[in-house]
Formats: C-alpha cells, sequence, structure tokens
C-alpha cells in the first residue's frame, strides 16, 4: 500500500467525460415506416476504468485478477488496497464473438468495476436511441442493408461537473 496516497473511494463514482463513453446498440429493426432505429447503451471504456482506478487509488494500491467463469465465461476480481486493509469485488461476462477473450476479459472488468460504483450512474440513462442520417459516424445493418447513424450525446446530468458547478 502506498501510504502517501489519500485515497477517497466515493470518487471512483464520478461521472466521465463523454470521451470515455462508448455506445452499443441493443436493439433495432426498421419502424412501420420503414425508418431505422437503434436503442443504444451507454458504457465506460476499459481503459478509462483504469485510469480511474489509477487516478483515485494509486497505481500500486489496486489490481485485478481474472479466472474463468460460469459457462465458459471469464471472471474479473478487482482488489483495493486501503490503509485499513484491502477489499475486493467480482464479476463475470461471457467471452464474445470478436476477439472471445479479449473482449470477455474487458466485459468482465467493466461489471467488476460497476460493483465499486465506477459508471454505474448510466445505468440510469433514459431508454436511449441513436440519430440515423447519410453522414453519421457509426454503420448498423439492419435487415440486409446498411445504414449511418451518430451516438447520442449526454446530458449535462450525466457528465463531470464543470468549475465553478457544485
Amino acid at each position: 500500500m502506498d501510504e502517501g496516497i489519500n485515497m477517497n473511494l466515493e470518487l471512483l463514482k464520478e461521472p466521465f467525460p463523454e470521451s470515455d463513453i462508448e455506445w452499443r446498440p441493443q436493439r433495432s429493426g426498421l419502424d412501420k415506416n420503414g425508418n431505422p432505429y437503434a436503442m443504444v447503451l451507454a458504457y465506460v471504456t476499459n481503459r478509462a476504468v483504469m485510469d480511474r482506478l489509477d487516478e483515485v487509488c494509486g497505481m500500486d494500491n489496486w489490481e485485478n485478477k481474472f479466472e474463468p467463469g460460469a459457462n465458459g465465461g471469464i471472471k474479473c476480481i478487482i482488489t483495493i488496497h486501503t490503509p485499513k486493509g484491502s477489499r475486493k469485488k467480482e464479476d463475470g461476462a461471457e467471452n464474445t464473438n470478436v476477439e472471445a477473450i479479449k473482449g470477455g476479459m474487458s466485459g468482465a472488468m467493466k461489471r467488476c468495476a460497476v460493483q465499486w460504483g465506477i459508471g454505474r450512474y448510466l445505468y440510469k440513462l433514459p431508454v436511449t436511441f441513436a440519430k440515423f442520417h447519410d453522414y453519421g459516424a457509426n454503420n448498423i445493418k439492419i435487415n440486409n442493408k446498411w445504414y449511418k447513424y451518430d451516438n447520442p450525446v449526454l446530458s449535462k446530468e450525466f457528465l463531470p461537473k464543470t468549475k465553478g458547478e457544485k
């Protein structure tokens, strides 16, 4: 334990800048008029999780460990070493379709981070839909046709406070 660090674990819960948030389509299709729609979910990137742990706990005061999970998945255990002792939390994820093991490890770590409060506020987001237009930054295939869309913009309440805000 790095004795020089003043650790406030409540800071793990702070919102992330929009650049650390990614969006994943959960459900998509065409509406009754033939227009595309995609309900999207926000999540924090794995690198942002690691950076947050480094900032709040110090690089030497946390560690992650991976173990086999249920049904071939992966379990992540994040241990934080505090002056009062070490505490750990765990969660798991399935392997993914793309880069199966790396994706599973990343998913397990992000889910485990939520156990510590990291990114948990994103579960309070209302149902969110992507914005479709011809010049969107992302692509999605719906009924064998590709469509372009942009990710939603997070409202102010889901972003870090600017200087001067309470």
